[in-house]
């Protein structure tokens, strides 16, 4: 069985591929002296190439060619230029290994590249958990650690370790927001929102799904369920302001769990994470509702 991937075949490109605008070439791809004193030192033509676009590509994006891997016409055009050597002279390079890891160990002996290993890897991670908080997505948090690793020389893990590196501190962060929500709502508060579950109205449904159900209407009857809705949402007084200042960023992606949730799912998870979860929700919907409420009397008007 075939493993799934967090990142979009978009997103996998943007993050690791070898780029191939003029721009970026002349950025990364352009090579210094010393950089040719050291390709010079190859003695073929097809090693030269070959040892160069390793350089290249652990400078940008920050990984290591793969075995047999199709280089960009591009990047071969503007590296194979630069050394006066055929595009064409890779095809014999790409089926030595035993060059490629000789040309790797050199590159990291000379300029100090290193791996996801140990202490650096720790570090590392450690970073990518503190940055997670406030971090808009998966990607950009992955977009984060690779400009980290640059910055540090250390060659990028494979993209499933970047994955799941990034998917687990999302959740860390995720859990390190919902107690910071918890911890701001009083006891009555909590409580009130506990009810929310067991409260059950006409047609035996939650106060929590019955809030939840509201869309713009074209009529009176419309507008008054939104404002009961409203008013009753004003009374759980929820105070948002001592929040943390990044919460903004994670607001969204509590608000659509709670909006996925049935009533008993949210009885079932820790308290912190169903309070963090309602209470983002009630301010959520507070807003939305009032905005709905506008439209509504425009419709009617």
């Amino acid at each position: 069985m075939s493993r799934r991937h967090i990142f979009t075949e978009r997103q996998r490109a943007a993050l690791f591929d070898l780029p191939t605008d003029e721009l970026s070439l002349l950025k990364f791809y352009t090579l210094g002296d010393d950089d040719l004193e050291n390709i010079r030192q190859r003695r073929r033509p097809e090693n030269r190439i070959g040892f160069a676009l390793q350089l290249c590509a652990l400078r940008y994006p920050g990984r290591a060619l793969a075995p047999g891997e199709m280089i960009p016409r591009e990047v071969l055009s503007f590296v194979g230029a630069q050394l006066g050597v055929p595009a064409d002279a890779l095809l014999t390079y790409a089926t030595r290994r035993q060059t490629r890891q000789q040309h790797m160990d050199t590159l990291r002996e000379i300029y100090g590249y290193k791996t996801f290993t140990g202490r650096g890897a720790r570090d590392l991670r450690e970073w990518t958990f503190g940055q997670a908080e406030d971090a808009r997505s998966n990607e950009d948090l992955a977009h984060r650690f690779i400009v980290r690793c640059r910055e540090t020389s250390t060659i990028l893990p494979a993209v499933s370790t970047i994955e799941r590196l990034c998917a687990d501190a999302l959740v860390a962060a995720e859990r390190r927001i919902e107690t910071r929500i918890a911890e701001n709502l009083t006891a009555d508060v909590r409580d009130h929102l506990d009810k929310l579950l067991s409260e059950m109205l006409a047609g035996n449904i939650s106060r929590f799904i019955w809030l939840r159900n509201f869309e713009v209407g074209n009529n009176s009857a419309a507008a008054n369920r939104l404002l009961d809705r409203l008013e009753f949402l004003r009374t759980l007084n929820i105070n948002h302001s001592a929040w943390p200042a990044y919460l903004p960023i994670a607001l969204p992606g509590l608000r659509r769990q709670g909006e996925r949730y049935f009533t008993d799912g949210l009885r079932d998870i820790t308290s912190d994470r169903r309070w963090a979860i309602l209470a983002v929700c009630v301010v959520e919907w507070e807003a939305a509702i009032a905005d709905a409420i506008v439209e509504t009397h425009d419709r009617i008007v």
